[in-house]
């Protein structure tokens, strides 16, 4: 059992399924094999072909950045003290909320451990939109997370430039717009919990670089198979019609980011293969992606509560899709 496992016992009284990680990912290999003669009736040889090349081409890009990011994110749990950054914070939240933006390019790891580490900022006394500016600017503005975008996007460096202005603008709009609000604190007044202290910090590191790859992984391996497929499935024609339909296809990728739930360390090579759309629509792709997306929306609702999430979630996308476009348009 994980520490973060221990700590759901403790405080839901609820007994997690151990391992259900690895499960998971054993469940999604074990149907992908025995699928594919099912698949291979529906596709031809050459479309068959087309998409094992686009699935593990995406795949093999990304994972040395997965495993660097997780990595690194185990590292952070294990021996940085959570004291140490809410310490570094002003406590007027419009003085704190653009340095929480600044401070998330040198943590870098995935957006799923960034939830986590909101929660202990907040729970330290660390102000509310400081610490939920920090939970979307981490996993967007990370070296990583930046270097995957240059290895993604050869040649092209003002990519990287606008992903980082992109971000940084979308998390410091919505953490200024939310220490605006007069409920702010009380909407995660469920995050102020104790915390189960690990007994070592090298298993801590272990469980959580374990934890986050084997979780990020899963959901990898489902986005490069989502982007080969639709590369290889949808006609052409479509593709073309719908990358070409102006603030429709931003509005197509920032919807297909939602659902696709990439790793922030991964997401450049998929948004890297769907070449019809434009630079500026991919952009609100890697704006998004890490920001809002359905297991960040599940795992702020665990966390925060249901009446939070209502409320973050929109506000988080209708921004980051604003920041995305308006930065693209600027210098794409």
């Amino acid at each position: 059992m994980t520490t973060a496992d221990r700590t759901l016992e403790r405080h839901t009284g609820a007994t997690p399924k151990p391992r259900r990680d690895l499960v998971l990912v054993v469940a999604i290999v074990a149907a992908a094999a025995l699928a594919r003669p099912l698949v291979a009736g529906f596709l031809d040889a050459a479309a068959l072909r087309n998409w094992s090349t686009i699935f593990v081409a995406i795949s093999t890009q990304a994972t040395p950045f997965l495993v660097l990011g997780v990595l690194v994110s185990g590292a952070l749990a294990a021996f940085l003290p959570q004291e140490a950054l809410a310490a570094l914070l002003p406590r007027s939240p419009f003085v704190a909320v653009p340095l929480a933006a600044v401070a998330g390019a040198a943590l870098p790891g995935c957006e799923c451990g960034s939830v986590p580490i909101a929660r202990r900022l907040i729970a330290r006394g660390a102000p509310t939109a400081a610490s939920l500016t920090f939970l979307l600017s981490a996993p967007a503005v990370n070296p990583v997370v930046l270097v995957a975008t240059a290895v993604a996007f050869p040649g092209r460096p003002v990519m990287v430039l606008a992903r980082l202005l992109a971000s940084l603008l979308a998390a410091t709009t919505v953490g200024l717009l939310w220490a605006a609000r007069k409920d702010g604190d009380e909407l995660v007044a469920s995050a102020r919990v104790d915390e189960v202290r690990p007994s070592s910090r090298w298993v801590t590191f272990g469980e959580t670089a374990q934890h986050d790859f084997l979780h990020a992984g899963g959901f990898l391996v489902l986005g490069a198979a989502a982007a080969a497929a639709l590369q290889t499935l949808v006609p052409r024609t479509v593709i073309d019609r719908v990358a070409g339909a102006g603030p429709a296809s931003v509005l197509a990728l920032a919807g297909l980011a939602v659902l696709l739930a990439i790793c922030s360390e991964a997401d450049a090579f998929v948004a890297a293969s769907l070449g019809q759309f434009s630079l500026t629509a991919r952009l609100v792709f890697l704006t998004v992606g890490p920001m809002v997306d359905v297991k960040l929306i599940a795992l702020q609702a665990g966390t925060f509560g249901r009446r939070f999430t209502v409320r973050f979630a929109p506000l988080t996308f209708v921004v980051a899709v604003g920041s995305g476009a308006l930065v693209g348009w600027w210098l794409l």
